[in-house]
């Protein structure tokens, strides 16, 4: 597959692949509020090989509008030890449990979708991010609580490669002291 042809087609079957990700059922935005810790994180993106080793746990904070969006404010340590914060307002769509929204700090569109989830304990969220027609799949682990354990981790692995994402693109955070939280 040393073809330009053949590369766009394994491209193309991978791509349609991440769009045949569907959201959980029954997926309840109120269920979903409240803060969560960013645990886990994997993707092909190029950009992860070399930050991958400086990311450590954040926290995302979910709110719901009452038109049924999403306010998602994430915040994570820098290596200098101050707080760097990002705010989305995902926007729903038909449905329940995918939402999409416009990065203005990456300058990226993101479709989002919850694809798993207890609500007490863990959320698989599963995106895809496009920019400039060139689109890479972003997932991510939430949890309730900062740590987690083997089996989620494995789980949260298992499906980043159904996902096409190399197992070394796989990565549970370390957790610090000094996290910054997502109010």
């Amino acid at each position: 597959m040393n073809t330009l042809p053949g590369m766009l087609v394994a491209l193309t079957c991978g791509l349609a692949a991440y769009a045949d990700v569907m959201p959980v059922q029954d997926f309840d935005l109120q269920r979903m509020a409240g803060k969560w810790y960013m645990v886990g994180f994997a993707t092909n993106a190029p950009w992860f090989v070399n930050r991958r080793g400086s990311m450590k746990v954040g926290t995302a904070v979910i709110v719901p509008t009452e038109g049924g969006d999403m306010d998602l404010t994430y915040a994570h340590i820098k290596d200098d030890g101050t707080c760097w914060k990002m705010t989305h307002l995902a926007q729903k769509t038909e449905t329940p449990g995918r939402f999409t929204f416009h990065s203005q700090v990456w300058n990226n569109d993101n479709d989002m979708r919850v694809v798993r989830v207890l609500y007490d304990n863990f959320a698989l969220i599963h995106t895809i991010k496009t920019k400039e027609g060139v689109s890479e799949v972003l997932n991510k682990l939430y949890t309730r609580s900062p740590d987690v354990g083997v089996a989620l981790q494995q789980a949260f692995a298992d499906f980043c490669t159904e996902t096409g994402i190399l197992p070394e693109n796989v990565a549970i955070l370390p957790n610090v002291n000094g996290q910054c939280f997502a109010t």
